[in-house]
């Protein structure tokens, strides 16, 4: 079947390309970018007039939590938030039950998505054995499986040997190893960022330097392996300022932010509401802004949403007990819209960027372009459209998000995986 979006503004940085132009899809495929496509008889038409069309976004960094921990969230049910929210692929995270670090964990993620998913599921495998990081995983078997780069998310690796053997055996297969940077030493078991404000609050405190210790010796160990190292959420200024240098040193170093660590501050904390403990912590405003410029400047290479999910009784507790986490790829894209792109500072052609282009090119996985020959994925919003965030109608199962009741602008109206709509005006379509 063929599907004409006709007259919108497309935006694909892959292109350099910020104009109105008609998009043909035929099939899996992009057929014709062009400035006028009159549509033939079965073709049809999405009129986009007004909306921003894009490549079909791709959040590199989720948490599907199966198998094992499916009272939190479930391929399906993550995969229609995920193309609820206007992302045609999403990369999940190894901490699983049992871990993706073996290759029938890995089949297993990929065939459940082929059954049960609607978008692109493309899965991360173990850095270590276990998430234990005391033993790299059989690197080459998961890169075989299907694995698109390796990581211990969420279980900083402690032993600097491991980090090292892992990029460089990981180097072997081309694949990028994802760091989650924390010192848990100087962590300390922290609930929020450390400062005059978690004083206050009387709660123990995470300071910025458990974050940028890791940061610099992984930058360390990546330029004496060569291997490709990506750095995830980061959240620092001093983050950025390590990131920055040794990207000037030619490091083989990309990295990632949130939209929380975007566009959300750790005032939001003083209302004691779990959905804010996230790992690692929301930041004063100083930090935010400068992830933000470094976003803006290119020294940050993708917007990435961390969506970690979790059962509503596990959040429902004292802030000390709650599990770190907030969900995010049902409002990723009107959060940074509203808080980044309407007040200037980032534009359109920037935040597509991150979300498409750059995240495709460091997982080297398709789409991320609206080349003819590409893959019919497109995302299309309405720079716009105002709504308020209801969690109670999310498709995760995870509610735990800070921004219920919020008004936000520049919402997905459309997403399109392969050439089959999944997504029209916020409800998913089931076949």
């Amino acid at each position: 079947m063929a599907i004409l979006i006709k007259g919108g503004r497309v935006i694909d940085p892959a292109q350099n390309l910020d104009a109105r132009r008609d998009l043909l899809l035929e099939g899996d495929k992009i057929v014709a970018l062009e400035a006028d496509i009159t549509p033939t008889a079965g073709t049809e038409v999405i009129a986009a007039e007004g909306k921003i069309v894009t490549p079909g976004l791709i959040d590199m960094h989720v948490h599907l939590r199966e198998p094992g921990y499916e009272q939190k969230e479930t391929i399906a049910t993550g995969t229609r938030a995920a193309a609820a929210g206007g992302f045609t692929a999403v990369a999940c995270m190894a901490n699983t039950n049992p871990v993706a670090d073996s290759a029938s964990v890995i089949t297993f993620i990929k065939e459940k998505a082929r059954q049960e998913g609607v978008v692109r599921v493309y899965p991360v495998g173990a850095l270590s054995k276990g998430l234990e990081g005391k033993e790299i995983a059989e690197i080459g078997e998961l890169a075989a499986a299907g694995a698109v780069a390796i990581s211990d998310d969420g279980h900083p690796v402690m032993n600097a040997l491991v980090m090292r053997h892992a990029l460089e055996y990981a180097k072997m297969f081309n694949l990028p190893v994802i760091s989650h940077c924390e010192d848990t030493d100087l962590a300390n078991e922290g609930l929020m960022h450390e400062g005059i404000l978690s004083t206050i609050l009387g709660l123990r405190g995470i300071p910025a330097a458990a974050e940028e210790v890791m940061v610099a010796r992984d930058l360390i160990l990546a330029e004496i392996t060569g291997g490709r190292l990506h750095l995830a959420h980061v959240s620092t200024a001093g983050s950025v300022r390590l990131l920055k240098e040794a990207r000037m040193r030619g490091v083989k170093v990309t990295a990632e932010v949130t939209p929380h660590h975007l566009c959300l501050t750790d005032e939001l904390v003083q209302s004691y509401d779990t959905s804010t403990k996230v790992n690692p912590p929301l930041r004063p405003a100083d930090h935010v802004a400068a992830v933000a410029a470094a976003l803006a400047a290119g020294e940050i290479d993708a917007i990435a949403s961390d969506h970690a999910p979790h059962a509503d009784e596990d959040k429902d507790v004292e802030y000390d007990y709650a599990p770190f986490g907030m969900v995010g790829l049902e409002t990723a894209v009107p959060l940074v819209v509203t808080e980044l792109i309407l007040p200037g500072k980032l534009t359109w052609l920037q935040a597509v960027q991150a979300w498409t282009v750059n995240p495709a090119r460091i997982l080297n996985v398709p789409g991320g372009s609206l080349v003819p020959g590409g893959v019919a994925d497109v995302t299309i919003i309405d720079p716009e459209l105002e709504k308020e965030v209801n969690v109670n109608e999310f498709y995760s199962l995870g509610h735990n998000s800070p921004l219920h009741g919020r008004k936000l602008k520049g919402w997905p109206v459309a997403t399109i995986v392969g050439g089959r709509i999944v997504m029209e005006q916020g409800k998913v379509i089931e076949d």
